[in-house]
């Protein structure tokens, strides 16, 4: 379901938003940010859990609507001590974690095997500003099938990607719908747990959520003044 936070006719100076999120709770927490104040159009989605139905979601979505950007937006697993619970993090990369090949030396990326792509770089110039305005830190967003639930997995990942912030399971599906359709991608995530040891009862589900609200309700200066040609 796409939920429409302002509705109206679009004019020329309007810019359309898409924001992906993953499940309904997400998408509400990015809806409440958006009020019908703000110029641009917002539709928030929640495209399903795994890059595989992010993307087929995102594409969908995508067809035949004018939007000038793609977010991918939710919670997220937070690498420590940098990205602590509660804390804002904005992509400057959405990488891929595990799209490739074990071997006995170890994982290689499907860029390494000679096909594909692992990563997604959003508009450096509206990364820049939406931390500014956010607080969020900007680095690595890390895109997985599977959550990390050990401290060997989450220090064997922190080796191959020496600036990931944060780990969510949707960002790389999101960013290949948008660059099928040629749409600039950012994704910014709320911290609701450590990277590491799997231990639910430590999550913090709602403050995330929360944060989540607060940091896109800071957005929306930044999107209305954001010029897409202006950053290549």
């Amino acid at each position: 379901m796409v939920l429409q936070v302002q509705e109206g006719l679009l004019t020329t100076s309007s810019l359309r938003v898409l924001v992906a999120t993953a499940v309904p709770a997400e998408r509400d927490a990015v809806a409440r940010a958006f009020t019908s104040d703000t110029s641009c159009r917002v539709d928030v989605i929640a495209a399903g859990v795994g890059p595989a139905a992010a993307a087929a979601a995102t594409a969908t979505a995508l067809a035949g609507t004018p939007y000038a950007l793609v977010v991918s937006a939710g919670i997220a697993g937070g690498f420590q001590p940098e990205a602590p619970v509660g804390s804002l993090v904005i992509a400057d990369e959405i990488t891929a974690a595990d799209l490739g090949a074990e071997t006995p030396d170890g994982f290689v990326p499907v860029t390494e095997l000679g096909f594909g792509t692992v990563t997604h770089r959003p508009p450096s110039a509206l990364v820049r500003d939406l931390a500014a305005a956010t607080g969020a830190r900007p680095g690595a967003v890390l895109t997985v099938s599977t959550v990390t639930g050990t401290a060997a997995r989450a220090t064997e990942l922190r080796a191959r990607h020496p600036r990931a912030l944060a780990e969510a399971m949707e960002g790389f599906g999101v960013a290949e719908a948008a660059a099928a359709h040629g749409i600039p991608v950012l994704e910014l995530r709320a911290v609701s747990n450590p990277v590491g040891p799997r231990d639910r009862a430590a999550w913090r589900i709602g403050d995330a959520l929360a944060a989540l609200t607060e940091g896109f309700g800071k957005c929306a200066p930044v999107l209305e003044s954001w010029n897409p040609y202006d950053d290549q």
